[in-house]
């Protein structure tokens, strides 16, 4: 028999009983389209991570006050890391910016509006260490550090939850009773791993520490940032920061380090493993349907074997050899398989995309993973789940097989 004779006489027994065939091709298009649309789930989750830690850039380092323990992380009110910290972390050669960070929460007031939001004390290098760039006006200098000045450069989300002008620049907010200039708006970036930089207000660290906290501590800070040369190597960084903090920080040897660096590279390294054990995870569940539809293939084939058993002996009886009865049933298993591969991978193609995009306002990247996964199950699958019954026909007896009523 030609390849076409296969073919259509697979088409013909697959066409003769159409709902059974038809559930046994649904089991398998659930089972191709879970796993595809799993894939594009941990993938897409993979895609956020990276670009939210991307957005950072992964020669960035965070240092925070607070020494670690087994039983958590001990921070309290002591903040041990200083001003001097930052800038003798700043002489350091694979350093190429940092500042000193603090954090806290404001209610910022414009005309009749309040809006709740963070607000960030730092020096301008803040906009080299998260890459942020303005949309409008500039940043705040050194000078308006030095003076304390009550300049603020905010969010763009801020911006239009306060109410403020297309042309916000020059207009004045208050924070805590507190008159503040708008000097710049930043551009758009969305939520990062560090939270959403759109809805924050940034000021001076020295107008956050004298005017609105009124410090004890006015040197002490919770965070230091800074951002590595490209060519840096994050791990040699990290030795010499902890070195130098510790000597500062007058440490002995049998001391515990009062600080906590997090290097990006490392977390973003991390979280891409853990999403990737994630998608493994999800495609393994999946797989169980597939593995659903795989028993339902082979049960069919099995009935198929039984009914056809008078026409199997009238094959053989005319000189069809056991690998010509073979070829038929897995040619029919593979049909089947390969029908509700495609329908599978169709569907699964086209919901996550379409829910990803029109529903959650997310791209769900497309690869070649499901493609070559619904080929790979239309072949295994088929060979798999048609080889005993192929088997079982090809060595039924011709003489009792016509007797079979």
């Amino acid at each position: 028999m030609t390849f076409n004779d296969i073919l259509k006489e697979s088409w013909l027994s697959v066409g003769g009983n159409k709902l059974r065939s038809f559930l046994t091709v649904l089991g398998i298009v659930i089972g191709v389209m879970a796993v595809v649309i799993m894939v594009a789930v941990g993938e897409t989750v993979q895609h956020q991570i990276t670009d939210q830690f991307s957005s950072l850039g992964t020669n960035t380092i965070m240092i925070r006050a607070g020494a670690a323990q087994t039983g958590g992380v001990r921070t309290g009110n002591r903040q041990t890391l200083t001003i001097d910290d930052a800038e003798y972390i700043a002489k350091l050669p694979d350093v190429m910016a940092v500042t000193p960070v603090q954090n806290s929460a404001a209610q910022a007031i414009y005309g009749n509006k309040n809006w709740a939001t963070s607000m960030v004390g730092a020096w301008p290098a803040y906009t080299t260490v998260q890459n942020i760039e303005m949309q409008q006006g500039t940043f705040f200098d050194q000078s308006a550090v030095r003076n304390a000045s009550t300049y603020a450069v905010i969010g763009p989300t801020t911006a239009t939850e306060l109410g403020l002008p297309d042309n916000p620049i020059g207009q004045v907010i208050r924070i805590q009773n507190t008159p503040f200039v708008v000097v710049g708006v930043t551009k758009a970036k969305g939520d990062s791993a560090m939270g959403s930089q759109d809805d924050m207000i940034i000021i001076p660290l020295s107008t956050l520490k004298k005017r609105l906290q009124g410090s004890r501590f006015p040197n002490s800070v919770s965070l230091l940032a800074l951002k590595l040369y490209p060519d840096a190597d994050n791990n040699v960084v990290i030795e010499q920061i902890t070195a130098l903090l510790r000597q500062r920080h007058k440490l002995k040897d049998a001391d515990p380090d009062d600080f906590q660096i997090m290097d990006m590279k490392q977390v973003m390294e991390t979280m891409n493993t853990v999403t990737g054990y994630l998608k493994l995870l999800l495609i393994a569940i999946a797989g169980v349907s597939l593995l659903v539809g795989a028993i339902g293939i082979m049960n069919m084939m099995l009935v198929s074997v039984a009914e056809r058993t008078r026409e199997i002996g009238i094959r053989k009886a005319i000189g069809a050899r056991e690998r010509h009865i073979i070829t038929q049933f897995l040619s029919e298993s593979i049909l089947i398989s390969f029908i509700g591969s495609m329908s599978g991978l169709v569907l699964g193609v086209g919901l996550s995309q379409g829910i990803g995009r029109f529903v959650m306002g997310y791209n769900v990247p497309f690869s070649a993973w499901p493609v070559l996964l619904s080929v790979s199950v239309a072949v295994i699958v088929g060979l798999a789940s048609g080889v005993m019954p192929a088997y079982k026909a090809a060595k039924l007896n011709p003489i009792d097989s016509l007797r079979y009523e």
